[in-house]
Protein backbone atom coordinates (compact mmCIF):
# COMPACT_ATOMS: atom_id res chain seq x y z
CA UNK A 1 0.00 0.00 0.00
CA UNK A 2 1.27 3.33 -0.53
CA UNK A 3 1.56 6.61 1.66
CA UNK A 4 -2.45 7.60 1.38
CA UNK A 5 -3.67 4.40 1.86
CA UNK A 6 -2.01 3.98 5.12
CA UNK A 7 -3.23 7.50 5.92
CA UNK A 8 -6.85 6.38 5.47
CA UNK A 9 -6.12 3.83 8.20
CA UNK A 10 -4.83 6.17 10.42
CA UNK A 11 -7.77 8.31 9.50
CA UNK A 12 -10.17 5.56 10.81
CA UNK A 13 -8.31 5.33 14.47
CA UNK A 14 -8.79 9.36 14.08
CA UNK A 15 -12.41 9.19 13.85
CA UNK A 16 -12.46 6.19 16.34
CA UNK A 17 -11.30 9.19 18.96
CA UNK A 18 -13.70 11.73 17.91
CA UNK A 19 -16.55 8.82 18.23
CA UNK A 20 -14.96 8.94 22.00
CA UNK A 21 -15.05 12.56 22.82
CA UNK A 22 -11.11 12.62 22.24
CA UNK A 23 -9.36 14.77 20.20
CA UNK A 24 -9.31 12.74 16.37
CA UNK A 25 -5.90 12.16 15.91
CA UNK A 26 -4.95 8.51 15.01
CA UNK A 27 -2.03 6.60 14.10
CA UNK A 28 -0.75 3.82 12.43
CA UNK A 29 2.40 1.53 12.60
CA UNK A 30 3.79 -0.51 9.81
CA UNK A 31 6.74 -2.82 9.00
CA UNK A 32 7.29 -4.38 5.63
CA UNK A 33 4.15 -3.58 4.16
CA UNK A 34 2.44 -4.87 7.55
CA UNK A 35 0.62 -3.38 9.66
CA UNK A 36 2.05 -3.60 13.21
CA UNK A 37 -0.30 -1.74 15.61
CA UNK A 38 -2.73 1.27 15.23
CA UNK A 39 -3.69 3.61 18.27
CA UNK A 40 -5.96 7.19 18.84
CA UNK A 41 -5.96 9.56 21.20
CA UNK A 42 -6.75 8.11 24.89
CA UNK A 43 -5.98 10.89 27.23
CA UNK A 44 -9.42 11.65 27.90
CA UNK A 45 -10.80 8.56 28.58
CA UNK A 46 -7.59 7.63 30.71
CA UNK A 47 -6.92 10.71 32.19
CA UNK A 48 -2.88 10.23 30.54
CA UNK A 49 -1.24 13.39 29.61
CA UNK A 50 1.04 10.96 27.30
CA UNK A 51 -1.69 8.88 25.59
CA UNK A 52 -1.49 10.74 22.51
CA UNK A 53 -2.48 8.66 19.69
CA UNK A 54 1.83 8.35 18.55
CA UNK A 55 2.41 7.12 22.16
CA UNK A 56 -0.60 4.14 22.33
CA UNK A 57 0.57 3.03 18.91
CA UNK A 58 4.11 3.06 20.02
CA UNK A 59 4.16 1.03 22.94
CA UNK A 60 1.49 -1.62 20.71
CA UNK A 61 3.84 -1.66 18.27
CA UNK A 62 6.65 -2.50 20.86
CA UNK A 63 4.48 -5.31 22.67
CA UNK A 64 3.77 -6.83 19.55
CA UNK A 65 7.26 -6.91 18.07
CA UNK A 66 9.01 -7.64 21.83
CA UNK A 67 11.17 -4.75 21.65
CA UNK A 68 11.50 -0.94 22.18
CA UNK A 69 13.44 -0.09 19.21
CA UNK A 70 10.97 -0.50 15.98
CA UNK A 71 13.88 -0.35 13.39
CA UNK A 72 12.20 -0.97 10.06
CA UNK A 73 8.87 1.02 11.16
CA UNK A 74 7.27 3.82 9.82
CA UNK A 75 4.54 5.89 11.29
CA UNK A 76 1.53 7.25 9.61
CA UNK A 77 -0.45 9.60 12.41
CA UNK A 78 -3.03 12.16 10.87
CA UNK A 79 -1.13 15.23 13.01
CA UNK A 80 2.11 16.50 13.16
CA UNK A 81 3.52 15.10 16.07
CA UNK A 82 3.83 17.14 19.29
CA UNK A 83 7.56 17.50 20.58
CA UNK A 84 6.88 14.91 23.18
CA UNK A 85 5.39 12.73 20.41
CA UNK A 86 8.61 13.36 18.23
CA UNK A 87 10.89 12.79 20.77
CA UNK A 88 9.44 9.26 20.98
CA UNK A 89 9.70 8.29 17.77
CA UNK A 90 13.21 9.04 17.78
CA UNK A 91 13.30 6.84 21.17
CA UNK A 92 12.02 4.19 19.57
CA UNK A 93 14.06 4.51 16.32
CA UNK A 94 11.44 4.33 13.77
CA UNK A 95 12.71 4.89 10.12
CA UNK A 96 10.29 6.98 8.96
CA UNK A 97 6.98 9.64 9.97
CA UNK A 98 4.38 10.50 7.33
CA UNK A 99 1.76 12.74 8.68
CA UNK A 100 -1.02 14.42 7.64
CA UNK A 101 -2.20 17.84 8.93
CA UNK A 102 0.78 20.36 10.05
CA UNK A 103 -0.02 22.18 13.44
CA UNK A 104 1.32 25.62 13.53
CA UNK A 105 1.76 25.68 17.02
CA UNK A 106 2.83 22.69 18.33
CA UNK A 107 4.49 20.85 15.21
CA UNK A 108 7.76 19.32 15.80
CA UNK A 109 8.72 17.82 12.65
CA UNK A 110 8.52 20.73 10.31
CA UNK A 111 6.15 23.44 11.38
CA UNK A 112 7.77 24.46 14.80
CA UNK A 113 11.09 22.01 15.24
CA UNK A 114 12.36 19.35 13.61
CA UNK A 115 12.74 16.89 16.34
CA UNK A 116 13.11 13.14 14.55
CA UNK A 117 15.65 14.61 11.80
CA UNK A 118 17.81 16.76 14.44
CA UNK A 119 21.40 15.65 13.89
CA UNK A 120 22.06 16.10 17.87
CA UNK A 121 20.31 13.18 18.43
CA UNK A 122 21.69 10.13 17.55
CA UNK A 123 18.77 8.60 15.49
CA UNK A 124 17.27 9.94 12.40
CA UNK A 125 13.73 9.17 11.13
CA UNK A 126 12.92 11.02 8.23
CA UNK A 127 9.76 12.89 8.21
CA UNK A 128 7.14 13.75 5.54
CA UNK A 129 3.89 15.97 5.94
CA UNK A 130 1.07 16.81 3.81
CA UNK A 131 -0.32 13.66 3.00
CA UNK A 132 -4.13 13.45 3.25
CA UNK A 133 -4.05 17.21 5.27
CA UNK A 134 -7.28 18.01 4.05
CA UNK A 135 -8.90 15.06 5.24
CA UNK A 136 -7.02 15.16 8.79
CA UNK A 137 -7.59 18.65 8.95
CA UNK A 138 -11.39 18.29 8.29
CA UNK A 139 -11.48 15.91 11.89
CA UNK A 140 -9.97 18.44 13.79
CA UNK A 141 -12.24 21.41 12.71
CA UNK A 142 -15.10 19.18 13.65
CA UNK A 143 -13.71 18.38 16.70
CA UNK A 144 -13.36 22.05 17.67
CA UNK A 145 -16.58 23.40 16.38
CA UNK A 146 -18.28 21.15 18.34
CA UNK A 147 -16.59 22.12 21.89
CA UNK A 148 -16.77 25.70 20.84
Amino acid sequence: MDDENWMRIALTEARRALDEGEMPVGCVIVRDGTQIASGHNLRERTNDPTAHAEIVAIRRAAEALGSWRLAGCAMYVTLEPCPMCAGAISQARLERLVYGAADERYGCAGSVYRIPEDPAFNHFCKSDGGVLADECAALLNEFFSKRR
